[in-house]
């Protein structure tokens, strides 16, 4: 019986495969074709990627039946529209939770970014909604603004609540650092929006993965989260190539869009792990503490993390009202379906 050499196996595996040992892959998408494709092991989504998807025809059902619930609620307009985006939001969730072994990641309105209150009743209905289609809470990751109000919403819910936060629009370490001290499960620091920056900002137009400044954030969180046994685990997100995935392996998270998914399926170089343990405990990354009044300090002598989140913030914020606008738009059409069917019962 012949049998393959560990190298020739090595070379026939691809990278993608390569890298699911050493770290776990997350798919960034609310396409649920590109989930079966690449079987993740989570999927994290956005009100970008939500937009996306619910202009596809094949998800119409998804977003008439959110509009359907959204009325029956009553209330307002706006009521029933905020209403219609919880269970629109939660209904693509509950799809890919049908295709993924793990978790989902759902975001919190990005306009509620600066309001921690308003932020934690948010994810408790998000939550509701899950745990009424029969989902336990462990399944789901709430997405959260990684501002102190977003970072203190994703404490108390954690704390007081046993629900799970993944902490998004993340530039800056004074971020990572408040984070870890809120012992929030998890990070999303965004790896391509810090290079974006960094070509549109300074003289340089092009960076190797190694010395790629969103490769250099993510690995310099890593290692202080590792070297000083933070609980709180990082997930690279926001990729613009495979050089920076490929860069962050070892990395306990990645989140991956389907492209570049596709392109790590169809590419067979080697993978080594370039994040460890072992590596991290070994830098010379000194502990440090934030307050409110020292994180808004560091993070504010960061220009770049400070124009990335407010820009992150808005744009999301953008997407989510014309998932809005969409939505009103169709709400005659559903209403009268829904009050003709009610007239017939």
């Amino acid at each position: 019986m012949s049998s393959v050499s560990p190298d020739k196996r090595r070379k026939m595996e691809s990278a993608l495969s390569q890298l699911k040992k050493f770290t776990v892959v997350v798919a960034d998408t609310g396409d649920f074709n590109a989930i079966d494709e690449y079987k993740p092991q989570d999927a994290t989504t956005n009100p970008s990627l939500i937009l996306a998807a619910a202009k596809m025809p094949e998800y119409q059902n998804l977003l008439d039946q959110a509009i359907k619930y959204g009325i029956a609620k009553g209330g307002t307009e706006e009521e029933q529209v905020a209403n219609t985006m919880d269970k629109l939001f939660v209904s693509f969730g509950l799809e890919i939770l049908k295709k993924v072994p793990g978790r989902v990641s759902t975001e919190v309105d990005a306009r509620l970014s600066f309001d921690k209150d308003t932020m934690v009743t948010k994810a408790l209905k998000l939550i509701s909604l899950y745990e009424e289609a029969g989902i336990n809470k462990d399944r789901v990751l709430i997405k959260l603004s990684s501002t102190w109000e977003g970072i203190q919403a994703g404490k108390e819910l954690e704390e007081k609540h046993g629900v799970h936060c993944n902490m998004t629009l993340l530039f800056s370490f004074a971020q990572a650092v408040a984070c870890a001290e809120a012992k929030v499960t998890l990070i999303s620091p965004f790896v391509g929006r810090i290079l974006d920056w960094h070509k549109e900002n300074t003289d340089r137009k092009s960076f190797e993965p190694h010395e790629d400044p969103g490769v250099l954030s993510v690995t310099k969180i890593f290692n202080y989260y590792k070297k000083f046994g933070y609980s709180t685990v990082v997930m690279g997100a926001s990729f613009r190539n495979t050089g920076e995935v490929k860069a962050l392996a070892g990395c306990d998270l990645l989140t991956i869009s389907p492209g570049l998914l596709a392109e790590l399926s169809e590419d067979h170089s080697a993978i080594t792990a370039m994040l460890s343990v072992d590596k991290a405990k070994a830098c010379d990354l000194e502990k440090i503490h934030l307050d409110e009044k020292a994180f808004r300090w560091q993070h504010n002598e960061d220009r770049m993390a400070v124009e990335k989140l407010s820009d992150g913030i808005r744009k999301f914020a953008a997407d989510a009202v014309k998932l809005e606008t969409m939505i009103k738009q169709m709400f005659p059409s559903i209403m009268y379906l829904y009050l003709k069917k009610t007239l017939l019962h």
